[in-house]
Order: C-alpha cells, then structure tokens, then sequence
C-alpha cells in the first residue's frame, strides 16, 4: 500500500501505475501502411518461409528447410527443446519421413507482425499410415520469425498435437 494515503486512493495509484507499466510494454505499431498494420508484402514474405519449410520436408530436402531456420532457433514439442543442431540431426530425418508418408491438410495460416517479429498459428489434420500403423490426429503449430537484413527465418516453431 502507498504510505500516507487513505486506502482509495492508494489503490487508485497503484492502478494508474500498472497502466502506465503496460503502456511502457506495449508493442511498436506493425510496419506497412500507417493505420493499416503489416503489408500484404510482409504476410507473404513470413508465410513463404513456411510454406518452403514444410515443403522442403515433404520432399526431402534437409538443405532448404535448414535455410529457414535462424542459427539460434529452439523447437519445441512433447516437452522438449531442441536447438536448431538437435533437430536438424534428430528430428528432422523423422519429420522428413512423416510427411513423405502421410497426407496432412493445413487450416489457414493465422499470421501477426510487429515490426521485425511475427507470429503464424495454425492447426493441420493428419490421417494415413506411418511406418505401418494408423495415424489420425491434429497438431497445432506456433512459429516464430523474426526479419533481419530484409529475410524472414524461423526462431522457433511450437508443435503440439491431439487425437481427433
């Protein structure tokens, strides 16, 4: 409690407080038009890198999924953290496999931009056979990116999946 004042209006200064701590926090104003938030242009441009991601994985290519990838990217799935080292040799082999093998179909991207950040949501249903048993379930994925140099990369990509 603020010493010295009656109890109202010490309550009144700390919420004015917290307001202006927010305020503070608050994120820049998206790049793009003034008023109008991140170009069209920008949402491509992150939803590219995605798209080339998965892509790359489904048709096998380590190099070109690895060049989407930020040199200090963190993935995160069932629990764990791999850093980018990790999944490259661990995780994405198996990822590899699995797209070759099933047939995913993709809800729409959901992208937010904040200057040189943006995040991408998006939920993707599964269902085929891998490696001989039944797959049947939805993952939902949350990438990060971030734009340096005028490039979009992935920092870090959040999997997390749920039986239908």
């Amino acid at each position: 409690m603020l010493v010295g004042l009656r109890p109202g209006l010490a309550r009144l200064g700390a919420s004015l407080g917290v307001c202006v701590l927010l305020a503070g926090c608050s994120a820049p104003p998206a790049e793009g038009v003034p008023g109008e938030g991140p170009s069209p242009a920008d949402e491509r441009d992150v939803t590219a890198v995605l798209e080339t991601f998965y892509g790359a994985m489904k048709t096998g290519d380590t190099a070109a999924a690895m060049q989407q990838i930020a040199p200090d990217a963190v993935f995160v799935e069932s629990g764990k953290l791999e850093t980018r080292a990790e999944y490259e040799a661990n995780h994405l082999p198996l990822d590899i496999a699995f797209e070759k093998q099933v047939t995913g179909k993709r809800g729409p991207w959901r992208t937010t931009i904040q200057g040189d950040a943006a995040w991408v949501i998006a939920t993707t249903e599964f269902d085929g056979t891998f490696d001989g048993g039944p797959v049947d379930f939805v993952s939902a994925q949350l990438a990060v990116l971030t734009r340096n140099d005028g490039n979009w990369r992935i920092r870090s990509i959040h999997w997390s999946s749920r039986r239908r």
